[in-house]
């Protein structure tokens, strides 16, 4: 068939379609879903999901008793210079991988199918544990909201109920498809980039008193119950490791984003760094703003940051900026479910996990992973069930984040510098700092992978226990188990194009 030549005019305009779509099908994956993101929305999903209006406001209250302000803005500061060395060496192997399988993708391509294997299930229950703890703190943040209003007094059965709307917005919103998905995130990156603003600038003007720069960067505080500081500190920066999760979301959409090869790279680097500078100044304005530490540790509102704007603005001011932090969250906790989703979508077309089959099916209308979207939501409302009767089941949440997904952004790491010069980089590299930058990566991954399966209070209890290092394991035995059922059928494809994969493909479009 004849193609028309294409005009000066023509052949200038960048057309990264094209390539991409080629590069993907060299990959092994015939394009179904629809790649209508640019590099902005691919860097505004990660920091989206990052969000720190989400995860520095809901961990703020574990922060003032794991070692208090100190440790959170210096636990800030340290935290996100090792995650940008995960950022940046994590981004060159996503350059030469761009596949919504992202992290499981490039372990099987480097370190073989049972590397694969084991990756996807870590990535994905620290995606599932993300969506609980994002929409369960937007749920408390909103109780907190309705407090103040209307003197609505939250329990953990109204929370959870809050929550589970908050889960069926989610769904919804990512059915429209990801042009929408896109937009939102567009929006989201002003919003938190304004509401920090806002926040921090009404907590700097407003209130007479304002706490000393030593009580901000040196004051100390243990409400552990366990002795020892360093042990109090080292898990006081869950708070910071919790925030700074989610920029793979940036690789699993890069099948929809165009020029993703370097848009995906970029956008994770470009998330962390701005999250980074946008976090130290939000608790930093938080903390100088305390008015009473005491009682804003045993706020009535179950929200310290709310007792924070209550203390310092009065109830109208709280009120106002409680719905910017809400608006903030519900943006991150939409960005979270987009990236689960495609992670799920992802593992089913390569036959991972159960009724693959089901998962894996895209709307021919929205070239959305519908059932991918519901399987997201549902398993993130089942992780978030011991909230009803545990105190302490948020931060147990959020740490399944942390010890799910942080192993496995290393993963893929670790592989890529074992595979050496075997391993042919993508368009973003990062050259001769590929190696120590790599190495510093898995180290940091492997401290906090320990530090969160700690417990986090004492003495230990059944209600106060930390469930997040059984969950771990629940996972890997099931990944286990599941394996020799599912061995045969599972693998990446080497190239598309076999009869079986184009009819697994025209199976999935409904």
């Amino acid at each position: 068939m004849s193609r028309t030549a294409p005009t000066d005019a023509q052949s200038k305009r960048p057309d990264p379609l094209p390539d991409e779509e080629a590069r993907l099908r060299a990959l092994g994956y015939e394009p179904v879903l629809a790649r209508r993101m640019g590099g902005f929305g691919n860097f505004a999903i990660s920091f989206s999901v990052i969000s720190v209006l989400s995860g520095c406001m809901t961990l703020y209250g574990f922060g003032l008793g794991a070692g208090g302000p100190a440790v959170m803005l210096w636990g800030w500061a340290g935290v996100g210079l090792f995650v940008l060395c995960v950022g940046l060496a994590l981004a060159e192997v996503t350059s030469a991988y761009p596949t919504s399988g992202a992290l499981y993708y490039m372990a099987d391509r480097l370190g073989g199918r049972r590397w694969g294997w084991y990756t996807g299930w870590l990535n994905l229950l620290g995606l599932l544990g993300a969506i609980a703890g994002i929409d369960y703190g937007a749920a408390l943040f909103t109780g907190a909201f309705l407090h103040l209003q209307w003197g609505f007094a939250p329990t953990p059965g109204s929370t959870f109920l809050i929550f589970l709307a908050i889960l069926l917005l989610h769904a919804c919103l990512n059915l429209f498809g990801v042009r929408l998905v896109s937009v939102l995130n567009s929006i989201s990156v002003w919003w938190h980039l304004a509401g920090v603003a806002v926040i921090v600038g009404a907590l700097a003007i407003v209130p007479d008193h304002h706490q000393s720069p030593d009580f901000v960067f040196t004051e100390f505080v243990n409400g552990t119950g366990w002795a020892n500081p360093f042990y109090v500190a080292a898990i006081g920066l869950l708070l910071a490791q919790y925030t700074f999760s989610g920029y793979d979301a940036s690789a699993h959409l890069s099948e929809e984003t165009a020029n993703a090869s370097v848009a995906a790279a970029k956008g994770i680097v470009r998330a962390i760094w701005v999250s980074w500078i946008a976090g130290f100044v939000l608790l930093a304005g938080l903390t100088f703003a305390i008015q009473d530490y005491a009682g804003t540790v045993n706020t009535a509102t179950g929200v310290p940051p709310a007792q924070i704007l209550l203390d310092a603005l009065g109830t109208g001011g709280a009120t106002a900026l409680l719905l910017v932090v809400i608006v903030a969250q519900l943006f991150c906790g939409n960005a979270e479910v987009a990236a689960a989703s495609r992670m799920v979508f992802a593992f089913s077309r390569d036959n991972a996990l159960p009724a693959s089959a089901t998962w894996r099916k895209v709307s021919r209308r929205t070239q959305t992973p519908v059932p991918a979207v519901w399987l997201s939501v549902g398993a993130a409302a089942v992780l978030a069930l011991p909230s009803l009767y545990s105190s302490t089941a948020y931060g147990a949440v959020t740490a399944i984040n942390v010890i799910g997904i942080t192993p496995a952004y290393a993963i893929p790491i670790l592989l890529r510098l074992r595979a050496g010069r075997d391993f042919t980089p993508g368009p973003w590299h990062l050259g001769r700092w590929s190696r120590p930058v790599g190495w510093t990566a898995v180290g940091w991954v492997a401290v906090v992978t320990v530090l969160f399966c700690l417990p986090q209070k004492s003495p230990v209890t059944t209600g106060n226990m930390n469930y997040a290092v059984i969950a771990l394991v629940v996972v890997l035995f099931l990944a286990t188990v599941w394996w020799y059922a599912a061995r045969r059928s599972y693998g990446t494809p080497t190239a598309y194009g076999s009869a079986r994969e184009e009819a697994e493909i025209a199976e999935s479009l409904v």
